[in-house]
């Protein structure tokens, strides 16, 4: 790895009271770049725009992929990575369905390792707080040509996060529009499937709400993700979760929520989620809660749901009755130290960039 440390640090600018989610960066960044072929060397470099033109086939024909992870600091500044293994592996398996190189582990990782290490101080520590951490893979050939691209860059970028959607949202039940289509890109983490969410969306909160449940493209009968999250359903004390598909993202946030719940003993279902019977379920009174799981806000519980022209009100649980909340809190716990970990989840951050 090759390492640039920057002589201009702003980190006396930070105040981890006061900074805005997904605007503030810290001081480095990683990037390698792919040619003839192969991939270069990894270099760690000042955070910094980068020289490409319109031109670029990643803007024109959108071959590009993310990531989402976080990074946390416990009361005695150690640092961890959550199951960072489950994203190198879906970076991946996103890179090839968009017909671009994969990455190697040690690019992954250890570029992951040496951003959050050199960058440490950046890390907030309280209750929510976190350094959200943005691998990606996008093509940089300058060519007006519809075709793979020759060349493309790997990037990590990163920026302090705190808690947001605090509290409840009404979300709407889509039964017009689909986030993913069968043979489609759904299971990837496409730019572009971002991009294709953000007009439904817009529509639903000018009818006054703040996000969407995804259904099946066919027949609108199914749930399948809200908004950029994986949906959960609890039917008296059950919970149901879509199973992952080439329309569904294997979120790791779902995945550890699925575990913990067993982990519980609460019985948790792995199958499709059919629109009338959540209905059904709220009218009969069964339903306790919908909620939302992913990266960035960890949990979303929602406080109605809207389905052709109706809005259909979710009961107003404690914290101590939630299983949402429950579940939440023994995620939050794990990833920051604050109770053992049974699955091995936790990857501790060395200091191994001190004297560079």
């Amino acid at each position: 790895m090759i390492i640039q440390k920057t002589e201009n640090s702003r980190i006396s600018t930070f105040d981890p009271n006061n900074f805005s989610f997904g605007n503030t960066f810290i001081d480095h960044m990683i990037i390698c770049e792919y040619e003839n072929g192969k991939w270069g060397d990894v270099k760690l470099v000042p955070y910094g725009p980068l020289m490409f033109t319109p031109a670029m086939m990643g803007v024109n024909y959108g071959q590009a992929c993310f990531e989402g992870m976080k990074a946390y600091k416990d009361k005695d500044g150690q640092v961890f990575l959550f199951r960072p293994e489950k994203n190198f592996e879906r970076i991946n398996k996103s890179a090839k369905r968009l017909a671009m190189p994969e990455v190697t582990e040690e690019m992954f990782l250890d570029g992951l390792k040496a951003l959050v290490d050199i960058d440490r101080d950046w890390i907030p520590y309280g209750e929510g707080m976190s350094l959200y951490i943005r691998p990606l893979i996008f093509a940089t050939e300058e060519a007006l040509k519809a075709r793979v691209s020759n060349k493309y860059m790997f990037a990590i970028v990163a920026t302090p996060a705190k808690s947001y959607y605090t509290a409840p949202v009404s979300v709407k039940i889509s039964d017009h529009y689909s986030r993913a289509a069968s043979g489609g890109v759904g299971s990837a983490k496409a730019a572009g499937n971002y991009a294709a969410s953000f007009y439904p969306t817009q529509l639903a909160i000018e009818e006054g709400y703040e996000q969407i449940i995804w259904t099946d493209d066919s027949t609108h009968e199914y749930f399948e993700e809200s908004g950029t999250m994986n949906v959960f359903v609890r039917i008296n004390d059950t919970i149901y979760t879509p199973p992952t598909s080439e329309k569904i993202l294997d979120g790791v946030t779902r995945d550890s929520f699925i575990q913990l719940a067993k982990k519980r003993g609460i019985d948790v279902r792995i199958e499709p989620i059919k629109v009338k019977d959540v209905i059904e379920a709220q009218k009969n009174g069964t339903l306790k809660e919908v909620w939302g799981v992913g990266t960035a806000v960890v949990t979303t519980v929602f406080e109605a749901l809207g389905y052709q022209g109706e809005k259909f009100a979710l009961p107003k649980l404690s914290n101590e009755e939630s299983f949402a909340e429950l579940l939440k809190n023994d995620l939050v716990s794990l990833q920051n130290n604050l109770s053992e970990d049974p699955f091995g989840w936790r990857v501790l951050v060395d200091h191994v960039l001190e004297t560079v």
